[in-house]
């Protein structure tokens, strides 16, 4: 049964399929849901786990949303991010190695809406081009291009749930020399496949984590060096003999890259790992979410709830470490809100003072540690207030902190390990083959026996 409600959902990624996943299980109990209709710019669901080999723009003429390339294995435990309410068991029939490559995540992401059966939900290639809030009706007025027909159209809705990621609108620095560089200079955003620097000499600028995989897939398919240089601080990790780290990048001459530190390299290619922006461009000033890439999002009561029009929500907009739970719980806490189960003050001040104690309390320490545990933290606070299967969150923390030593202890074989899941308590099995070795990244591949 449906209320009377519409609600939009813009995005089928991880995210979005989690509200879609949230409103199905009220549905599944007998509440009363609104009408959902969430919109897809790709022909197929899964966002960023969605891979294409296009750059640029895709096959309508828009920006390519993926960041995603061939090869890309999970970063982080999948112990830390297991869907409490489908576990990796459940889908796959056995429990598998813990760091799996993009087609077994992909495979796990669908497989859960799949059993939800809510793809009719979704009207893919549909680009929204503007969102309107009429303040005197009180709902949203959402301008969408239907690609396929070619058509632009408009509907209403009470509610607008913001579910369109922030890693696909690439940072890209301007340095001297660019211009004349003699050589490859790609984002990686528009980073698709490692194989293409095999024998090469690679300069990665950044120092998180998409410039340690990046360099990492580099090194595995065969490039001949590999240098990253930081802003900052470096990764520190004890990288193979042909990896080195330098200080920030200064300029370029043909094919030579000078550092801060006064010491030169020559290179074949440049990738750029510098980062992300959130941006909406279908959104106006007075919705449009304005925030740095942080753990406490600014001006989103509960992370989530934007505080100039509670009536507009965003979900996944955070820095994060956990990653498909956190959606979760943000999406039953959305959906709860929608429904009339959980009240949203109505006086802006409280829910901007929300976003005040979320930030302070994030500032209060920039330790590794302790940023994994204010996640956690955070995904209890909404799940306390909901019926999303409760889970062991603390023992979700113990498999990033695990990580965390992993890598310490070798940067390049951290992923031959394995943990525990939280959901069905039973350890998972150490991969057939070494992370450097397994060059085939196929589901079949990865599951075999």
């Amino acid at each position: 049964m449906t209320m009377t409600k519409r609600v939009a959902v813009i995005g089928a990624g991880p995210s979005g399929l989690a509200q879609l996943r949230a409103f199905q299980s009220a549905a599944q109990k007998g509440a009363d849901i609104p009408e959902i209709v969430c919109f897809e710019k790709q022909s197929n669901w899964g966002g960023l786990w969605n891979y294409t080999w296009r750059t640029g723009v895709d096959e309508n003429g828009e920006p390519v949303h993926g960041s995603m390339y061939r090869y890309l294995w999970s970063n982080g435990p999948k112990e830390g991010l297991e869907f409490a309410d489908y576990s990796f068991e459940e889908h796959f029939g056995k429990q598998i190695a813990s760091y799996p490559p993009r087609a077994v995540l992909f495979d796990y992401i669908e497989g859960r809406v799949l059993k939800a059966n809510v793809r009719d939900w979704i009207r893919f290639s549909s680009v929204i081009r503007w969102v309107d809030y009429d303040e005197a009706a009180g709902d949203f007025e959402v301008t969408v291009h239907d690609m396929v027909a070619d058509r632009v159209y408009k509907e209403r809705f009470d509610h607008v749930i913001v579910a369109s990621g922030h890693f696909s609108s690439p940072n890209v620095p301007e340095y001297p020399g660019f211009d004349q560089f003699n050589g490859r200079i790609v984002h990686a955003h528009d980073f698709r496949d490692a194989r293409e620097f095999a024998g090469k000499d690679v300069l990665v600028v950044g120092s998180s984590y998409s410039a340690e995989d990046v360099g990492s897939q580099c090194w595995k398919y065969g490039a001949r060096s590999i240098t990253s240089c930081y802003r900052s601080a470096p990764m520190g990790f004890a990288w193979p003999d042909n990896w080195e780290e330098k200080p920030a990048m200064e300029k370029v001459v043909g094919k030579t890259v000078f550092f801060k530190d006064g010491t030169t390299k020559d290179v074949d290619a440049i990738i750029l790992c510098t980062g992300y922006r959130h941006y909406f461009p279908f959104l106006p000033d007075d919705l449009r979410l304005k925030t740095a890439n942080r753990l406490a999002t600014a001006d989103l009561y509960k992370g989530v709830a934007y505080v100039h029009n509670p009536k507009l929500f965003y979900l996944g907009m955070q820095d994060q470490w956990f990653t498909f739970n956190m959606f979760d719980a943000q999406a039953w806490y959305v959906r709860d809100i929608i429904l009339g189960r959980i009240a949203v003050p109505a006086d802006k001040q409280v829910l901007m003072a929300d976003v005040a104690e979320r930030e302070a309390r994030e500032e209060a320490s920039d330790d590794v540690k302790y940023a994994i545990t204010y996640q956690a933290d955070y995904i209890k606070e909404l799940i306390a207030d909901t019926d999303y299967p409760s889970f062991d969150v603390d023992g979700a923390t113990e498999a990033f902190l695990q990580w965390k030593k992993h890598k310490a202890q070798d940067i390049m074989a951290f992923r031959n390990n394995c943990y525990k899941s939280v959901i069905t308590g039973t350890m998972a099995p150490i991969h057939h083959t070494p992370w450097k070795d397994a060059l085939d990244d196929s589901m079949e591949a990865y599951l075999q026996n």
